[in-house]
């Protein structure tokens, strides 16, 4: 759907070890380009923002990123947008207000919008603010934290890459699969 230009999509995946995926802002710029790429209303928009911006060398605030998407989220007669934020654990919670309170704010702040063209997913590890904060939210809500099926798979992995452990004895290999799906907690 993508390739044909009936959708767009846009994926962000947060990750506590690159700096420019941690927050707000990290979120917002890859929106915008990845969005921008695949519809040439979307990057006219950028376009004009990055000339207000003096060509790139004035930084525009968080509240004027987010501005500018709003403006491409509202354009008349769009495809549906599918955004997906993965892994909003990882976004810090540390800070007033932490980057992760930002994001959630952020998240319901597109909610509110009521863009029926607008399709959000996120996925997180439940961690009790995420979970507060989007249970109002949520049109639908799936956790796969505790399932069967993603407890088996975990361990299926570990056990593959155990098994390629050639020097460990086999008592060590069960030790290791059993300690580390034990403490995987559906990760």
């Amino acid at each position: 759907m993508q390739k044909s230009g009936l959708a767009s999509l846009a994926i962000f995946y947060y990750d506590f070890r690159e700096d420019q995926k941690k927050d707000l802002r990290g979120l917002i710029s890859s929106v915008l380009v990845q969005l921008c790429y695949q519809s040439d209303s979307y990057c006219a928009i950028l376009s004009k923002f990055y000339e207000d911006h003096a060509n790139g060398s004035r930084h525009p605030g968080d509240n004027e990123l987010v501005g500018c998407l709003k403006d491409i989220l509202r354009l008349p007669g769009q495809a549906p947008i599918f955004l997906i934020v993965d892994g909003l654990d990882e976004c810090p919670d540390t800070a007033l207000p932490s980057p992760r309170e930002e994001v959630l704010k952020f998240l319901e702040e597109l909610i509110d919008m009521q863009l029926g063209n607008l399709r959000i997913c996120v996925t997180s590890r439940p961690e009790v603010d995420i979970k507060l904060a989007l249970e109002p939210l949520t049109f639908r809500s799936i956790s796969l934290h505790d399932e069967k099926g993603q407890m088996e798979d975990i361990e299926k992995y570990i056990k593959s890459i155990v098994s390629t452990m050639r020097r460990w004895k086999l008592e060590h290999k069960e030790h290791v699969i059993e300690v580390l799906t034990k403490r995987a907690d559906g990760m």
